[in-house]
Formats: C-alpha cells, sequence, structure tokens
C-alpha cells in the first residue's frame, strides 16, 4: 500500500492536475508584469533626469538652468523631478520669471557680448560688460539706448580708419544673399535680408559678417533649445500620467467582474503609451535631422571662415566653430532621446500584448 501510494504519488507528480498549475502561472504573469512596468517607470525617471540636467546646462534662460540644478540635487529624487516638469512646477515657474524684464534685459546683455568681438565692435563690447556688472537701471538703459549709441561710436570709429575700411566684393554679397534666401535658421535669414534691405550700403553687409551673422546664429540655437525643452517637458510628464494609468488598468484586471472589458481597457491605455512614445520618437528624429543640417551648415561656414582669414570673414570664424560643435551635440542629444522614446514604444507594446492575455 505504501508502494501503491507512493507510486500514486510520483504519477501525480509527473502528470499535475490543472489547477495545480493554475496559481503557479498567475504568479509567473503578475511578476512579469510588475517586472516589466519597473524597467519602464526606472527608464523614464531616468531620462527625465537626463533632460532635467539637460536644460541646466544648455537652456538658454538662467532662470531655467538655476532652478533645473536645484530640482537634480532635491533630497526627494526623482519625486521632484516629476514635480518640476508637472504643469505648473519648477520648469513653467522659471519661464515666467525669465520673462521679467531684468531677466530680459541680462540675457539680451549676455548675447551681446557673445557675439559683438572686441576687435570688431570695441565700443559695444566694453558697453555692454559694464551694463553687466551694474545695476538694474544701468541694464535696461544700455538695451534701451546704450546699446545702439554704442554701436554709432564703433561706426565712426571704423569709418575713420583705413584698415577698417573693407571693399565687399560681389562674391561676399552674393554669400549674404545665398544666407538670406537658403540658411537653415531664420535669424540668419532675417538678419541676411536686413543687410541687402533696399537702400543698404557696404556697411551692413560688413556688420553682418561683423556680429549680425552670429547673433542670428545664437538666436536659431536659443529658439530650437527653447522649443525642444517645451515640447519635451509636456512630453515626460504625458508619459508618467499614461504609463500610471496603464497600471492602474492592468491592476484591474485581477478579479474583475467583466474581465473582457477589463481587457479591453488595460490595452486600450498601452496601447495609448505606445502611440505617445511613437509620435515622441518621431518629433526627436526630426529634431535630429534639423540639427544635424544646422551642424553641416555651420561647418562649412566654418571652414570658408578659414579659407578667408584675413578679410570680412575673420570675425564670424570663432563664432562659426562654436555653433558647429554646439549643433552637433544637439544632433547627438536629440539622437539620445529618440533612442529612449523607441525604447519605451516597445516596452509598452510589450505591455499591450502582456494584457491581451
Amino acid at each position: 500500500m505504501t508502494a501503491g501510494v507512493l507510486v500514486g504519488g510520483i504519477a501525480v507528480a509527473g502528470v499535475a492536475p490543472a489547477w495545480a498549475d493554475a496559481p503557479v502561472a498567475a504568479v509567473a504573469s503578475a511578476d512579469q508584469s510588475v517586472d516589466q512596468l519597473a524597467s519602464l517607470r526606472s527608464a523614464a525617471a531616468q531620462d527625465a533626469r537626463n533632460r532635467v540636467r539637460y536644460y541646466a546646462l544648455n537652456h538658454p534662460a538662467a532662470e531655467v538652468r538655476t532652478s533645473a540644478w536645484n530640482a537634480l540635487r532635491h533630497v526627494r529624487g526623482d519625486e521632484a523631478i516629476a514635480e518640476w516638469l508637472a504643469p505648473g512646477g519648477g520648469f513653467d515657474y522659471a519661464k515666467k520669471r525669465a520673462k521679467d524684464t531684468r531677466s530680459s534685459n541680462k540675457a539680451f546683455i549676455e548675447r551681446v557680448i557673445r557675439t559683438h568681438p572686441m576687435s570688431y565692435s570695441p565700443q559695444v563690447r566694453t558697453a555692454a560688460e559694464r551694463a553687466l556688472k551694474g545695476s538694474a537701471a544701468e541694464q535696461a538703459a544700455f538695451v534701451k539706448t546704450g546699446y545702439a549709441q554704442a554701436q554709432e561710436r564703433d561706426r565712426a570709429t571704423r569709418e575713420q580708419d583705413a584698415q577698417h575700411k573693407l571693399e565687399i566684393s560681389a562674391r561676399e554679397r552674393e554669400f549674404v544673399q545665398s544666407r538670406a534666401e537658403l540658411d537653415p535658421g531664420e535669424q540668419v535669414r532675417v538678419a541676411a535680408q536686413w543687410a541687402l534691405r533696399a537702400g543698404a550700403t557696404d556697411v551692413d553687409v560688413e556688420e553682418f559678417y561683423g556680429y549680425g551673422w552670429a547673433t542670428g546664429g545664437v538666436l536659431d540655437l536659443e529658439a530650437y533649445r527653447t522649443r525642444i525643452a517645451d515640447a519635451d517637458v509636456v512630453r515626460h510628464y504625458t508619459l508618467t500620467r499614461l504609463i500610471n494609468e496603464a497600471a492602474e488598468a492592468e491592476k484591474a484586471l485581477q478579479g474583475a467582474s467583466d474581465a473582457a472589458k477589463a481587457r479591453a481597457e488595460a490595452e486600450k491605455a498601452w496601447k495609448a503609451v505606445a502611440d505617445h512614445a511613437a509620435a515622441a520618437e518621431l518629433a526627436w528624429r526630426a529634431e535630429q535631422a534639423a540639427a544635424k543640417a544646422q551642424a553641416e551648415n555651420w561647418a562649412d561656414i566654418a571652414k570658408a571662415a578659414k579659407d578667408n582669414a584675413d578679410g570680412i570673414w575673420k570675425n564670424i570664424a570663432d563664432p562659426a566653430a562654436v555653433n558647429q560643435n554646439s549643433w552637433a551635440d544637439e544632433q547627438q542629444n536629440a539622437a539620445d532621446a529618440a533612442t529612449f522614446w523607441k525604447d519605451a514604444f516597445t516596452k509598452a507594446q510589450d505591455g499591450e500584448n502582456r494584457v491581451k492575455g
């Protein structure tokens, strides 16, 4: 009898009834769900930190850069990052502060310092550096009248100095025309069009090469960085919300009275995550292409400036090299972001397939 029991026991062990397997499968499925959800949430949190760090280093507004650093250093970690990205959070508040007159004036002065070389615009550069160290009233005065007055002093000095009386060749003017029509940057096109406007002279073309081109380049880079930050903050906040909704819908499957309805809602929730991630990847691929075009454009300009270093091109050489590097960095940044969203799409599809059963 003992042998029979043992034999029976072996037989039962070899071919287990369906009810014996079901809990194991359910546990395995639950564990898989938890692991995959945790993986997606971890990846999203890490990319959110990466994005906020990017803003801390590169956002055009000093207020946003400072606020981003504060969020990164907060003791509450990822929770603080999520709140900073949320509507009405730290990012939005910092942007509002950046629009204040005092902040706008300071940003303008800093841009002037970056784009007006001392060798070409000594009066403007000196006045800007002095204003940057001055009071809010002094900065406002520079923006309102001081900048234009310093420009006039520089023009007068160049007109009196034979060494600065550059003869603008037809080739150089044609190159400005090509910038006005074909440059990938809107602000560079505007600056070039201004240099060639009706009634413009060789002085206007010379000033385009002297600082107008560089200024347009900086404005285009700032506009790009501002735009991608605004869009990506919304994307990340939305991703967090959609993941939470999908997780709740999947959890509701357990013990649901209407399993078919609960499953359909869970599939729909995960599909929303996947669709959002797919759209985000597509947007970042477009930004990657735009940054690539700018990097190649500024590389060509840097080469042209190097080949014509002794003439009117000399003042654009350094800004061109800086812009080339900046846009190459933006190209890589966009590629990294697109890779994250592609991975998020794959994980969301896994979730959608998982709840289909």
